[in-house]
């Protein structure tokens, strides 16, 4: 089996995690640039762990100008099996207060401009994105979030919007309307990457605010959202090393077969394939080289 490695895209403070030893900063080259920043490398309990900081550190990068490629790749080149993605959320429902932490197993994409895959022209394939979070992967974190007595909402959509600018009155109405949980800026193409490279993927979306839905709050600012996210730190700091203390040390398949999403997803025939882009591939198409 393989070995159980967990990567963390989230911010800086989830660095300093109970129990986290021997850590080291690793710059790794992707053939798609250059990740957010340097990748943490540590161990809680035995188990591989590896933090990226989504926005860089000193918060420097944009949701739109994030390179989303380069950060998934560069966690499937140290060898991650799971990845946990922690994101600032603005809810939908009054039951989604502000500092609850939500576990979404749906998103919407209307991000635009964004590089969403690894595949393309030269190799052509379609991953499926019914089910876009890992099941077992979401179960673990909703453990332990029990264990450690933080209340989380399980279940739910995720809007993923372009910003960087927060959604106007009638955008917030049209997104409650549909039914929608939770509104954030990152997750997407996250989790499609995450996917198409076979790492099984959960996120952990924050509730800061109400958007600007809610007619007994404040609409969403920047310093509301910062304020929670602070007051929230210790939570989340518990809630990641919990779940990776708990861990198992080796990979167990995903039942949605997040880890084997590529085995009927390329479409172009082998000697068709494009050499250079297959090149670009090495770390994502891993596991189905030869086929």
């Amino acid at each position: 089996m393989t070995r159980a490695v967990v990567g963390i895209i989230g911010g800086s403070g989830v660095y300093h995690l109970p129990g986290l030893e021997n850590i080291r900063e690793e710059r790794v080259e992707t053939p798609w640039g250059a990740p957010s920043d340097a990748l943490h490398l540590g161990e809680i309990g035995g188990t591989r762990v590896v933090f990226l900081p989504r926005h860089g550190r000193g918060h420097v990068l944009s949701p739109s100008g994030i390179n989303y490629r380069a950060n998934i790749d560069a966690l499937k080149r140290v060898g991650a099996t799971d990845i946990v993605s922690i994101s600032a959320c603005g809810s939908f429902k009054a039951e989604l207060y502000p500092g609850l932490f939500v576990l979404p197993d749906q998103f919407v994409d209307r991000t635009f401009g964004r590089q969403s895959s690894f595949f393309g022209n030269g190799c052509v394939a379609h991953v499926s994105m019914a089910h876009p979070v890992a099941p077992l992967l979401a179960k673990r974190i909703a453990l332990a979030a029990q264990a450690e007595d933080i209340a989380v909402a399980t279940g739910g959509t995720y809007l993923c919007m372009e910003g960087p600018q927060f959604s106007s009155y009638a955008e917030s109405l049209t997104y409650k309307a549909a039914g929608y949980d939770v509104i954030g800026m990152t997750a997407l193409p996250e989790a499609k990457l995450a996917r198409e490279a076979e790492i099984s993927y959960a996120t952990i979306a924050m509730v800061t605010d109400f958007d600007c839905w809610h007619p007994e709050h404040d609409d969403v600012d920047v310093a509301a959202v910062i304020q929670v996210v602070r007051s929230n730190a210790d939570k989340a700091s518990r809630l990641l090393a919990r779940l990776i203390a708990d861990f198992p040390k080796e990979h167990e398949p995903c039942p949605i077969g997040s880890d084997r999403a590529l085995d009927n997803a390329i479409l172009t025939a082998p000697e068709a394939r494009d050499p250079e882009l297959l090149k670009k591939l090495d770390a994502v198409m891993a596991r189905m080289s030869g086929r």
